[in-house]
């Protein structure tokens, strides 16, 4: 079982190049990081947890931070102009 675990991983991962768009490419790498982490656990290898982990969050972090960068594009081209100051 555990073997099998790893090629789902292995496999996660490398399919994660399929992706058309580079958040989708990042969640599957996201999730397939997990799925390396629970195959460290289950090993007792530390070097894997701790490697997928970074991946994971930093895969997290990267995609959280294009997310509010795209919504905060959104509103400032969907927002009406300001007013102008006549002071």
């Amino acid at each position: 079982m555990l073997d099998v675990l790893g090629w789902v991983a292995t496999a996660m991962f490398a399919s994660s190049y399929f992706f058309k768009t580079s958040r989708g490419m990042r969640r599957s790498q996201a999730l397939a990081a997990l799925v390396w982490v629970c195959y460290g656990v289950w090993m007792n290898a530390l070097p894997i947890i701790v490697a997928n982990t970074i991946v994971a969050v930093l895969a997290c972090y990267t995609d959280l931070k294009e997310l509010r960068l795209s919504r905060s594009e959104t509103r400032e081209a969907t927002s009406p102009l300001p007013d102008a100051d006549l002071s």
